[in-house]
């Protein structure tokens, strides 16, 4: 595969469909009052593997002829592309060898063991994951299913985003988060074939704003060694998604760490949807923003709801109230 149009995303909702959740569109009154705007938002949170990642991994893995699936596929991952490649080669009863960092967040390893991944750590640079991954592909034969940088994934993305457009057609913008960028160049891709005149943006946080840089410069840029609560979101924007955001987004909004910390228990207490930082940096950003969205339907994607219980961040002013409270 060598690129995605309509065509394409339709058969990887088809190959999907058995194996993954439509997810509900939930609403907030008081997240409305805050934006200024009605904010729909497509739970990617309750996906199956808890991320909207399982919709691209199942389209990779099950587009697999049979020999290729036999040799079994390989990744490198720190997060819930890592679980959800592992649990759609479980489904079609394949090996997975996922390379994991060693600081991977705890509940994302333990994801990728229960759903029967084989895990080699490595160190957290780019280079240890890229090279262990080449080994493991040489030692198995298998395939490599790169966590955004690969049409088939993309196609899977897409397709949250054609979901949200049949379910929710009023909305007259669409924000995602972005980091590696699949799903936003997904979306992209499906907005610009069954919606063109929607305005499609993506969030980043601030402290790794790749995304952001690489459109005001033209081309990519690497933002190494960049922090963030938003741990989904450390990868920079790929060769195929790079292309695809710089042609038709609109633009990329950055959220504060403290930002996205607050909006994410905002959304959790508020709207009973357990969320990991990653999936509150839309609407985070749109906060921050000074984007006029007045009367507008803005649609936001969860991406994901990975988050490890024991180690919630907090803000000190959410400490604070927590610490006051009777």
């Amino acid at each position: 595969m060598t690129s995605v149009d309509l065509a394409t995303i339709q058969q990887a909702h088809q190959r999907i469909q058995p194996h993954i959740h439509r997810t509900p569109i939930a609403t907030c009154e008081l997240l409305n009052e805050r934006a200024g705007c009605q904010l729909y938002f497509k739970c990617e949170n309750l996906q199956k593997a808890g991320a909207f990642k399982s919709r691209g991994a199942v389209n990779a893995v099950f587009s697999l002829d049979a020999a290729d699936a036999a040799r079994g596929v390989v990744t490198h991952s720190s997060g819930n592309h890592a679980g959800a490649l592992a649990r759609a080669a479980g489904l079609r009863g394949i090996p997975a060898q996922i390379v994991m960092p060693e600081t991977s967040p705890r509940v994302k390893v333990a994801a990728v063991e229960n759903y029967g991944g084989q895990i080699t750590f490595c160190e957290p640079t780019l280079t240890a994951r890229e090279t262990t991954a080449q080994r493991l592909l040489e030692e198995t034969g298998g395939t490599l299913i790169h966590p955004y940088d690969d049409w088939r994934i993309i196609a899977g993305q897409a397709t949250a985003a054609c979901e949200f457009l049949e379910d929710c057609p009023q909305i007259d913008m669409l924000l995602t988060p972005v980091g590696g960028g699949g799903l936003l160049a997904g979306s992209l891709l499906a907005a610009a074939a069954l919606r063109p005149e929607l305005r499609v943006l993506g969030g980043e946080p601030a402290q790794v704003d790749d995304a952001f840089r690489g459109l005001a410069a033209g081309h990519r840029v690497s933002v190494g060694g960049g922090t963030s609560v938003a741990d989904g979101l450390l990868t920079n924007l790929g060769t195929l998604t790079f292309p695809i955001i710089k042609r038709s987004v609109e633009a990329i909004l950055l959220a504060s760490e403290s930002a996205i910390i607050r909006t994410m228990h905002l959304m959790m207490e508020r709207m009973k949807l357990l969320i990991e930082p990653s999936a509150a940096v839309p609407l985070a950003a749109l906060l921050e923003s000074d984007l006029d969205v007045s009367s507008l339907n803005v649609g936001i994607i969860l991406s994901g709801g990975n988050l490890d219980l024991s180690r919630i961040p907090v803000t000190d002013d959410i400490r604070g109230s927590e610490r006051a409270d009777p």
